[in-house]
């Protein structure tokens, strides 16, 4: 996976202008999103306790780096009514596996970069 994957699911000139476009900036920027996608993704359900907490945070997460439709996804979700938790969550697991794979592949091309440099 390289950079000509990217979906379009994030706009990375939100991340670099954030970085200074600074490659090792970005690659920490990144680990850490998908540690705290990890992370949170586990609380993705409406019967966990804290699922409003976990798209909060995701939300924020994805709003730094340019996960536009992600954070409009999590915002949705965190305004939802209990009843229609499933459907919103199931819309934000959607939204966060497209931007990972954009991450993945944005990550790769940062990496290919890195052993040519």
């Amino acid at each position: 996976m390289a950079r000509r994957d990217l979906s379009g699911a994030v706009d990375f000139a939100v991340l670099e202008n954030m970085t200074g476009g600074d490659d090792a900036i970005n690659e920490e920027v990144l680990g850490l999103f998908v540690q705290q996608a990890g992370l949170w993704s586990a609380m993705l359900d409406a019967r966990a306790e804290g699922w409003r907490d976990a798209v909060h945070t995701i939300r924020g997460a994805s709003a730094g780096i340019g996960a536009g439709e992600l954070a409009a996804v999590c915002a949705e979700a965190e305004k939802i009514e209990q009843p229609l938790a499933p459907a919103a969550l199931d819309r934000v697991r959607t939204a966060m596996d497209a931007a990972l794979a954009d991450v993945a592949a944005y990550r790769h091309e940062l990496m290919l970069r890195g052993l040519k440099g």
